[in-house]
């Protein structure tokens, strides 16, 4: 009897544990190191499970994947439809995901460093984390009074990785984000999202270079009524997959699985090779297998990225697809493909002797020095060999135009053999190279099924390692000691500065205002910043980032006030620091900061003042005073000005707007450049790694990387400037469009500026005429300006404004050529 109710106390305990694997309630907590058994065991119905998976050499992130039907145990090759911590796996010891009093679900490595978590507060009592057989992990607060009532606190399928599920929206600015191989699950090159247009994209974005390939990059939106079906006119940005196969785009892509109609297991997946596919997966046997139901792109050579620079894709009938150097060039790393090629030989000059390696139907996309129309093969030769930089040039036919066309190009990018055999790439290459290839020699690589090389390996773990020794322990002290005498000393100073304040009256300012220690320039209080500009009374400017009114200080010094919204709650500390770097910048290009104001919280900032206001009003204005002679005047001293931002002062900056709007004019048109508002300051250590919390700038003048969120640089400083050049030319704003009339037809249609002046100098190119200077100059001008420095300020604002941030020039490169040319 005994033992009959020890056996029912036991499977009462058994089953209480079962059902809190179903539904663990708060909190809890769930054990890497209990990898068999401390797992949210399964979906209701056991089609997905959730739990630690191994990655790696004790490396282990929290994913859900599809049950395998063989034993749990065996779950290297599960399918991986989600994870929380990718790019950061943790230790398989004392690591462990926790949902917290406080509502939060944490994930804790190795016991001491939050890696990841839900972000979710709550103080409820009746947290329960479910996994769905949608496969949706869902951090649910149950009501008190309703136990079948309850409201989401964070869901899984809101922050999706690599994968849709089925009734899975990818919606608005929400990214599906490629593993970097088939055995590396951190994030790899490729996006799938909405762009600016609301169009459904694909992008490769590199290591060093990025660009869309899907769809094909030459259907650009006004023709996706005519080119692939798909719509601008949307605005809900979302896509799903249903369980029968059918996937359904608003900007009106569809999509069909090759075995739509049935209810499968199913998943949509951005592949580590850039392609998207569609999987189901049916039951064979004893077995379950997956299979490939569709995908989006049917050649995978029209991937970019996939063999990287100086190599070829080429499709293999036996063993795939496969990657190949290019004549001359050898593997970078032969354990990691994606990395390319580079060249056996030394940069070649204009005065190199060189010679041109023809590879028969290879094309090599983008990255053009430009489109030239009815050249022969020796013009286009010619051309290449002047330019420097030039690494090849492809040389077509265009039955369209029965003319032959020449396109040299900067880099050798996104190539591969296609079926179209009247395309010919021209590989440069040094004088004395052979005159045959051999590609079996040149050691292609099988890219299928291939991660590049880029397994996970063993973290480094900094608190699992040995003790230091002693003698770094005495020196860590020591510099401790040092450092906090230091500190002391500036403390001190600083103390005696501020006791001692009364004393630092410049003399010839009646209020005596204090030199602030922190930032060199002078401190003014509200009151006397209120009395210089009249209660705030004459407005000269306003933009995001405050209000700027004209002021006379008590030296009768004229200035401009620019009274700041956004930093209301800011403390004073922070804000000297961020304005301190400010008024350290100095240049005859930069407007000057006189001084500060933070006082309660009131944050303002004192400039000189300029006499003609800024360009945007001189623009606008109908007197007509901007002169060919000052506008580019103007395009020389800003470009010098945002050079010295970028390259030459003691902090790299971004200045993040430049517009008319804030590029001043003083009383001689010498242009300064202003308004830090939304600047990013930055180290210069971090240029690759600059991250922003929000979109900045102004609309029509914000580079594409602000809208395709990739990483910020300076360059997206010299896209704006472009844009400002180009207005500057034409007359005509960026952010209105422009309208034109073809040949007296009444139809009228609207296009970016940038199209509109690019297809203008490429038509004039064509016909070898400069006529189409005089279509695009603003009629402000007339007839009165230089022909050349015309045409220079174009090409180089035409460069500026290149989609890829790689292809535009920096900012001193562009001050060099204006700066040359006018004195040529």
């Amino acid at each position: 009897m005994r033992m009959a109710s020890s056996t029912f106390l036991f499977a009462l305990l058994l089953l209480s544990l079962i059902f809190h694997k179903f539904q663990p309630s708060y909190p809890f907590s769930l054990s890497v190191e209990n990898l068999e058994e401390d797992v949210i065991v399964s979906s209701p119905k056991g089609t997905f499970t959730a739990g630690f998976y191994p990655v790696g050499q004790n490396a282990y992130c929290f994913a859900i994947w599809y049950t395998q039907q063989q034993p749990h145990k065996n779950k290297d090759n599960a399918t991986i439809v989600w994870m929380a911590n990718r790019d950061q796996p943790v230790n398989g010891k004392r690591s462990k995901l926790s949902l917290l009093k406080t509502g939060n679900l944490v994930l804790t490595d190795a016991g001491q460093f939050n890696v990841w978590s839900t972000n979710t507060a709550s103080s409820s009592q009746q947290l329960q984390l479910h996994l769905y057989d949608t496969g949706n992990l869902v951090l649910e607060d149950h009501n008190v009074n309703n136990q079948t009532a309850s409201s989401a606190l964070w869901q899984s399928f809101n922050f999706p990785t690599d994968t849709l599920l089925p009734d899975q929206p990818l919606a608005g600015n929400i990214n599906l984000v490629s593993s970097r191989g088939a055995n590396n699950y951190s994030s790899g090159f490729y996006r799938l999202f909405f762009d600016y247009e609301n169009v459904l994209r694909l992008i490769y974005q590199g290591p060093r270079v990025s660009s869309v390939y899907w769809p094909v990059p030459w259907l650009q939106s006004n023709n996706f009524g005519s080119g692939n079906g798909r719509s601008t006119y949307n605005d809900s940005r979302v896509v799903m997959l249903d369980a029968l196969g059918y996937l359904v785009s608003s900007d009106n892509f569809t999509f069909n699985s090759s075995d739509y109609g049935r209810v499968l297991q199913r998943r949509l997946t951005l592949d580590h090779d850039g392609n998207v596919r569609l999987y189901s997966r049916e039951q064979h046997g004893q077995k379950q297998e997956w299979s490939v139901t569709g995908q989006f792109i049917q050649q995978p050579c029209s991937i970019h990225g996939i063999c990287g620079p100086n190599s070829i894709c080429s499709l293999d009938s036996r063993i795939g697809r496969k990657c190949s150097c290019l004549p001359g060039y050898g593997w970078f790393d032969k354990q990691d493909w994606s990395q390319g090629c580079k060249p056996n030989f030394q940069p070649l000059s204009t005065d190199d002797k060189s010679r041109f390696f023809r590879l028969k139907g290879v094309d090599f996309y983008g990255y053009d020095y430009g489109f030239f129309v009815n050249h022969t093969y020796q013009e286009c030769e010619k051309l290449c060999l002047g330019l420097s930089e030039c690494k090849g040039f492809q040389h077509t036919f265009s039955e369209q135009n029965g003319v032959y066309q020449c396109y040299p190009k900067k880099q050798l990018l996104n190539g591969g053999i296609g079926p179209d055999l009247s395309r010919s790439i021209f590989v440069r290459l040094p004088g004395n190279s052979p005159l045959f290839y051999d590609s079996e020699k040149n050691e292609a690589l099988v890219c299928s099924g291939n991660d590049g090389g880029m397994e996970v390996k063993q973290l480094k773990r900094l608190y699992l390692e040995a003790k230091e020794n002693r003698s770094v322990k005495f020196m860590l002290w020591f510099a401790s000691a040092l450092g906090g005498l230091e500190v002391l000393c500036i403390f001190l100073v600083w103390c005696f500065l501020v006791r001692n304040s009364g004393n630092l009256h410049v003399g010839a300012h009646k209020q005596g205002y204090v030199i602030a220690a922190a930032t060199g320039f002078q401190k003014f209080s509200y009151h006397e910043l209120k009395h210089a500009t009249r209660g705030f009374s004459q407005e000269i400017g306003r933009g995001a980032g405050g209000t700027v009114y004209k002021g006379v200080l008590s030296d009768n010094r004229v200035a401009a006030i620019k009274r700041l919204h956004e930093v209301a709650n800011q403390g004073e500390t922070e804000f000297l620091a961020e304005v301190g770097i400010i008024g350290r910048l100095n240049h005859m290009n930069l407007i000057g900061m006189w001084g500060y104001c933070a006082e309660g919280k009131h944050r303002l900032l004192v400039y000189e003042y300029m006499e003609n206001g800024s360009l945007a009003q001189s623009l606008s204005s109908d007197s007509n005073v901007l002169d060919w002679s000052k506008r580019y005047g103007i395009a020389l001293g800003t470009a010098r000005g945002l050079a010295y931002f970028h390259e030459e002062c003691l902090e790299w900056v971004l200045h993040c707007d430049i517009k008319p709007q804030n590029i001043l004019l003083d009383s001689d048109y010498q242009p300064k450049v202003a308004d830090f508002g939304l600047s990013k300051l930055l180290n210069r250590n971090t240029l690759n790694n600059s991250s922003f919390s929000r979109i900045r700038g102004t609309r029509g003048y914000m580079a594409p990387e602000w809208v395709f969120n990739l990483p910020i640089t300076s360059k997206v400083d010299v896209y704006s400037y472009g844009i400002v050049v180009l207005e500057m030319i034409t007359g005509r704003s960026p952010i209105a469009g422009i309208q034109i009339m073809e040949l007296g037809a009444e139809s009228h249609y609207h296009e970016r500026l940038v199209t509109w002046v690019r297809e203008k100098r490429r038509k004039g190119l064509e016909v070898a005429s400069s006529s189409w200077v005089d279509q695009i100059v603003d009629p402000a001008l007339g007839s009165d300006y230089d022909m050349n420095e015309m045409q220079i300020l174009v090409t180089v604002a035409l460069e500026c404004v290149e989609e890829e941030k790689d292809e535009r020039p920096s900012m001193s490169q562009v001050s060099e050529r204006l700066l040359s040319h006018e004195h040529s």
